[in-house]
């Protein structure tokens, strides 16, 4: 068997990696990279594979750079079956969609420029061209095939089978097990995909895995751990609360998987305990999220036991009184009009985009306002330089004061924090050998001396490293 590597290898995204089993070969995962500016290049250099080898891509979960280069992999010949769990399968394509119209603007906008600037060179042509179509997403659709649902195997061929386990991350995530061989002869392998925070709601902890021979594992937050849940959940609501005692609105850019649906949560949470105004205006201003969370009530079979106990009962787990969700650019607009009073949640998260950045526009000069960061924010994005201390942003060509006050609340991540990465990995056992992934060099390297403090063996693959196992 030979194990490759060919994303998010020594870097956060782009995950990526291919299993070959004699002629089989699978690979699990084909996302984008993700991050600052210049990255349309990075994504169209070669897979390190023929896409048209592939005889399956395993999709741990819908996050874009786990999932986000499906439509390029098919534009290049790969003609396999995807597998994923349902949850996953809908939101991968509310997520590859929204990204093709991202792109596909992106396109329009550098053709304009680029016509005025270089009057149809070929540097024109090259940056007209989006990344991949509305169309490629809904080619790439066709080769979804069996949904996996967690903790029950799917045969791939006589000697290899799959399984997913709850990874506890966004719903739908999953760790994914695979055994190959028969008999005496038997290999097993685990893809870690990104691994959940604990005590979440809406979602379970991830869910116990079995031992195996070899693991390949996310160290994203490999150097941290995060706040509680608890202190972090109270922390908005004395940030919230301070925020309308000033006379303000409340702007948290928000990422449409995962975190907008959790902020519904605990608002809904704060006002019926009473630790929020039930005059609280809230807007889910983000498209996206409002597809997403609508695909999160179908799944109920995710929930963790509190949640769904909620939908039992016939309530909503994301709703709460004067809540509006605003697809139409007008309805967004309007917004800026309420001037107190309001909790606005606006893509994207790290605001290198969306309607966010509108909002910030028009509202990061006052005083009385607050801006709430509960994501990760990557170098370089407009949300970093905030959370850094930078007096002015530059935005839509003007330049705009930060005078709101700046939170940033790290308990909400959906990935596990240092503690619970050495947990997890402690329960499957002594591994042969441990790849670390998906993480910044520095906590990859911080992670792996923890590991081999215990004596485990450990590798940090380099971008399209192979090796034999």
């Amino acid at each position: 068997m030979k194990l490759s590597f060919h994303g998010a290898a020594r870097e956060v995204t782009g995950s990526c990696h291919l299993l070959e089993v004699g002629s089989i070969k699978i690979l699990i995962d084909c996302g984008m990279y993700q991050g600052g500016k210049g990255l349309t290049e990075e994504n169209l250099k070669p897979f390190g594979f023929k896409a048209k080898d592939i005889n399956y891509l395993l999709l741990t979960h819908a996050h874009l750079d786990h999932c986000g280069r499906i439509p390029l992999l098919v534009k290049q010949g790969f003609r396999g079956e995807i597998i994923t769990t349902s949850a996953s399968r809908e939101l991968a394509k509310l997520v590859m969609l929204d990204s093709a119209h991202v792109h596909e603007e992106e396109a329009k906008r550098n053709a304009k420029h680029f016509k005025r600037s270089y009057k149809h060179s070929k540097k024109s042509k090259h940056h007209s061209r989006p990344l991949y179509t509305t169309l490629d997403v809904l080619n790439s659709l066709d080769y979804f095939g069996r949904n996996a649902a967690y903790e029950k195997p799917i045969k791939l061929s006589n000697r290899i089978q799959a399984t997913f386990f709850d990874a506890g991350h966004i719903l739908g995530a999953a760790s994914i097990f695979l055994e190959i061989g028969d008999g005496n002869s038997k290999k097993s392998i685990i893809f870690s995909g990104d691994i959940g925070n604990k005590n979440k709601p809406i979602i379970r902890d991830p869910a116990s895995l079995p031992q195996s021979d070899i693991v390949v594992m996310e160290t994203t937050y490999g150097d941290r751990s995060h706040k509680s849940i608890e202190g972090s959940v109270s922390e908005l609501y004395l940030a919230i609360n301070d925020t309308f005692k000033r006379g303000g609105n409340v702007y948290i850019p928000t990422f449409a998987l995962e975190r907008a649906q959790e902020l519904l949560f605990f608002l809904r949470e704060g006002v019926e305990k009473g630790k929020l105004p039930r005059s609280m205006q809230v807007f889910l201003d983000s498209p996206m999220a409002i597809s997403a969370t609508e695909i999160y009530k179908r799944h109920s079979e995710c929930y963790d036991e509190e949640s769904a106990k909620i939908f039992e009962q016939n309530k909503d787990p994301f709703s709460l009184p004067n809540l509006s969700f605003t697809r139409d650019v007008s309805e967004s607009i309007e917004i800026n009009n309420i001037k107190s009073g309001a909790v606005i949640m606006a893509g994207s998260g790290m605001c290198n985009g969306g309607r966010i950045c509108q909002h910030l526009k028009h509202n990061l000069w006052r005083e009385d306002c607050s801006v709430i960061f509960v994501s990760f924010a990557a170098g370089g994005t407009i949300a970093r330089k905030i959370i850094d201390g930078a007096k002015t942003i530059y935005l839509y060509g003007e330049e705009i004061s930060v005078r709101a006050k700046v939170y940033t609340i790290n308990g909400f991540s959906s990935h596990a924090g240092t503690n619970e990465l050495l947990q997890w990995h402690k329960n499957i056992g002594k591994p042969e050998t441990t790849f670390l992934v998906h993480g910044a060099p520095e906590a990859m390297a911080s992670f792996a001396g923890k590991l081999k403090a215990k004596g485990n063996n450990v590798r940090i693959p380099a971008l399209h490293e192979s090796y034999t196992i």
